[in-house]
């Protein structure tokens, strides 16, 4: 089992950048691949980027391809997730989960942090 705790998150203006964290507690964070999720309000929650267990696999939603740039130390059990050229409609809660391999189904991850809030101003 793995616990998870997103921090970063804020208040941006459009174009501009902010850096996710997602802090993950046990030994075993290194045998999950970990998801950004991001749910905006009266929306379903939807897939932004995963990488797998070792850092060499990623895949990006199209929405977010060329803007955003994850990465993970598993010294330090931390993912991150580079935001940059932020545009409002980036808004929303954003979510990091665990799952054994990289997918991009929300239903394949089964440890989720408690979310931290996005604005980009317009």
């Amino acid at each position: 089992q793995v616990q998870l705790v997103e921090s970063g998150g804020g208040l941006v203006q459009a174009g501009g950048s902010l850096r996710l964290s997602c802090a993950a507690s046990g030994r075993t964070f290194s045998g999950y691949a970990i998801g950004w999720f991001r749910q905006a309000p009266g929306k379903e929650r939807e897939f932004v980027v995963t990488i797998s267990r070792s850092g060499d696999i990623t895949s990006y939603a199209d929405s977010v391809k060329g803007r955003f740039t994850i990465s993970r130390d598993n010294a330090k059990n931390t993912v991150y997730l580079q935001m940059n050229s932020l545009k409002p409609e980036d808004t929303a809660v954003y979510y990091c989960a665990a799952s054994p391999l990289p997918y991009s189904g929300v239903q394949m991850y089964h440890y989720w942090g408690q979310g931290t809030q996005v604005t980009v101003s317009s």
